[in-house]
């Protein structure tokens, strides 16, 4: 029989190959220590801070992922176009426009219970695309009628847009959390309609590094303002995310609790 609680692991912004490494080598442990049921990384950041390359997703998988979410950067490396199309747990934000490649929102299936994820990108401070408050609306309803569970990845760069778009679908998922900005908020809560809800679960990445790439070199830009390229910092990487506990049968959120664990 299914349990009446479910566990949802989901881990921020997979940072370059120090990111990689940690997921394909560590994340099955994260998952059996947290008896998570099922788990979802994003890793638009997996390509030296850049997109994400079939390769690394498949290692992504390997090593426990059972979804990938994504966000603006999901573009930077074309040879992904055809993985998104033909992998359906992979996603890119679901408020693009028609036509592009891949799947904003998926469902599977583990131990006698089905996750929805949906993934959307925000528009403040980003690339104008489709509205993600009526997109996530309507994806809402829909997978509803498949499962009570849903899992929202909303990868934006404003903190209010996230707040806003938490509070217009409570009630309506399980849970909202926020991607993109590297940095773990402390604002984890569940809402009055019983969607749990964070601002940003930070990254899987180097800690001691400027948002995962090497912090000498993001120094000397603010210092000289000059264009220098970004590298990631090959460094020990600490897993960044939440834990969400959601009743199987109404799909609200119990719990959500911030994670931070060093590999």
């Amino acid at each position: 029989m299914p349990a009446d609680t479910i566990n949802i692991l989901f881990l921020g912004d997979i940072i370059g190959q120090p990111g990689n490494r940690a997921v394909f080598f560590n994340l099955k442990n994260l998952i059996k220590k947290y008896n998570a049921d099922f788990t979802v990384v994003n890793g638009e950041n997996s390509a030296e801070g850049f997109g994400i390359l079939p390769a690394a997703a498949d290692q992504m998988f390997q090593g426990g992922a059972d979804v990938i979410t994504t966000g603006n950067h999901v573009w930077q490396k074309a040879e992904i176009y055809p993985y998104l199309d033909e992998k359906e747990t992979i996603l890119r934000p679901a408020n693009f426009p028609a036509g592009v490649p891949g799947h904003g929102s998926c469902v599977v299936e583990k131990h006698g219970a089905k996750l929805a994820v949906m993934n959307l990108q925000g528009r403040e401070n980003m690339s104008t695309i489709d509205c993600p408050f009526r997109c996530g609306r309507e994806l809402a309803k829909k997978l509803k009628k498949d499962t009570p569970l849903i899992l929202v990845d909303f990868h934006a760069e404003s903190s209010s847009e996230k707040e806003a778009l938490a509070c217009w679908l409570d009630g309506q998922v399980s849970a909202v959390v926020g991607t993109h900005t590297h940095v773990q908020t402390a604002d984890e809560r569940i809402l009055k309609g019983g969607t749990a809800y964070i601002t940003d679960v930070g990254m899987t990445g180097p800690e001691d590094s400027v948002i995962g790439t090497i912090k000498e070199i993001s120094i000397e830009r603010s210092l000289t303002q000059m264009p220098l390229k970004m590298e990631i910092a090959d460094l020990p990487v600490t897993f960044c995310g939440v834990l969400i506990k959601a009743d199987a049968q109404s799909g609200k959120a119990l719990s959500i609790v911030r994670l931070a664990e060093p590999v």
